[in-house]
């Protein structure tokens, strides 16, 4: 039985225009042996952008169904394994319904490029913030760099239903990456980043000379089209038929769907809460959401300071006190009238050229991120970047619950990036000092946590 359903895909496969998918073959095998170096060569230079077109990628990607590309040395490249063989070994030794959807996705991928080529463009961009000075990028922030940051915080929108691919504004879609792109997209993986890969195809090429990311670096990708929709998710994952991609396509040809592509640090446990693993986390959503193009904005906002043990442990600027003197001020205000509440991104009337960030709880599940906590890093990161707004995707998360209301309430403060920070600072000391137990939304606004709203526990304040 297992035999039959791990061949079923290939079944489908025959079905299609053989024709069209052989040429694509002659292609991707032509283009092998005359321009190998995207293939030998990774991109690992600071700012290196790969623009490719739609129909070479689908011929590339026919070269990896084949299982065409060279499989050594690879790993000493730190690059992922590109050819097919392993997805479907995966569904021969342990047949699994997810795995076998994952198959349906690439096969219909392949039945829609026999029917009609798309003509776009999709580009590949690494990102670096380089760990010294440079008088053409922006360099890697220190921690008392974010303490004294002036910028205001962003418009935060809270979603405790929908998904980041079907977001409708103009926004920059958060990849939930491991550091080797595309995770285990082509092996037994099935999260947000595989399926995401798996619904956008040509997001898989790459992978085929991507290396993995340090911690001061991101990956962009703008212009893959989508071609299928799903239910479900990891073990309930389904493919569910065809996905009519409408986006728009800019100057370069590119669809208008970008996606970010960020590693989190995995199953750190309290370390997350340490200075280096805050000022990692934030620096690297940060890599991923600042627009280069903004450069001239951001020398005026850049600060080059230390980061001193001291400075971490003092919390200098420490909003905490004020924060307690407002809060029954601020839940009278929220009674008495709903002009506090936020505009849907939906209602307002975006620039083309503002683009905003789609995320949600990135780093959290598997990689044991705090979900509050990597909320908050996420919303510093993109105020910081000058991104206009976040739209926010819970899934449902039950600590997510409380999200909207804390938002509203910050907001209401008119802190800044070097405010919020400084309270995720104290938060993070005392949680590795072991002076609180309380989550950072507990800790921060305990009222919404008591059955009376009136009675505070300021405690730990």
């Amino acid at each position: 039985m297992k035999q039959t359903l791990c061949y079923k895909p290939l079944a489908i496969f025959h079905l299609m225009n053989l024709s069209i998918l052989f040429s694509l073959l002659k292609f991707g095998v032509f283009y092998l042996l005359s321009e190998y170096d995207l293939c030998s060569d990774s991109m690992n230079s600071d700012r290196e952008c790969f623009c490719l077109f739609q129909e070479l990628i689908a011929a590339l990607l026919v070269c990896s169904f084949f299982c065409l590309f060279p499989a050594t040395n690879r790993g000493a490249k730190h690059l992922q394994a590109i050819n097919f063989d392993n997805l479907f070994t995966c569904l021969y030794e342990s047949h699994d319904i997810s795995q076998e959807n994952k198959i349906k996705c690439i096969v219909h991928y392949f039945e829609k490029i026999c029917s009609c080529m798309p003509g776009g463009n999709v580009s590949f961009e690494r990102k670096v913030l380089p760990l010294t000075n440079s008088p053409s990028h922006i360099s890697s922030p220190k921690a008392n760099f974010w303490s004294k940051s002036s910028v205001s915080l962003c418009h935060f929108e809270v979603h405790s239903s929908g998904l980041i691919e079907d977001q409708p504004a103009e926004a920059l879609e958060v990849d939930f990456a491991n550091k080797y792109i595309g995770g285990g997209a082509l092996f037994r993986g099935c999260v947000q980043e595989e399926i995401r890969f798996m619904i956008n195809p040509e997001l898989i090429v790459g992978m085929l000379f991507l290396p993995a990311m340090a911690d001061n670096e991101s990956i962009e990708i703008i212009g893959t089209q989508r071609f299928c929709d799903y239910t479900g998710y990891a073990s309930s994952f389904c493919f569910s038929g065809d996905y009519k991609d409408v986006k728009g396509v800019d100057s370069m040809g590119r669809r208008k769907t970008r996606i970010i592509a960020i590693d989190a640090l995995s199953r750190v446990g309290k370390r997350q809460y340490t200075p280096e693993c805050l000022l990692r986390e934030t620096n690297k959503a940060f890599c991923g959401f600042y627009d280069q193009s903004s450069r001239q904005q951001y020398e005026n906002l850049f600060v080059d300071t230390e980061f001193s043990e001291a400075e971490f442990d003092e919390g200098n600027g420490n909003p905490l006190e004020s924060s307690t003197r407002n809060l029954l001020t601020y839940f009278q205000s929220v009674n008495e009238t709903s002009s506090n509440q936020p505009m849907r991104v939906n209602e307002q009337k975006w620039d083309d050229d503002k683009v905003g960030i789609a995320t949600g709880n990135w780093g959290c599940g598997a990689f044991g991120g705090d979900p509050e906590v990597k909320a908050i890093i996420q919303w510093l990161a993109a105020s910081q970047a000058l991104r206009p707004f976040i739209l926010y995707y819970t899934f449902g998360l039950e600590s997510s619950r409380k999200l909207d209301k804390v938002v509203q309430w910050i907001i209401s403060q008119k802190w800044n990036v070097g405010e919020l920070w400084e309270m995720l600072v104290e938060y993070s000391r005392q949680k590795l000092k072991q002076q609180t137990k309380l989550t950072f939304f507990e800790w921060l606004l305990p009222s919404l946590y008591d059955d009376d709203p009136m009675i505070m526990d300021t405690s730990f304040t």
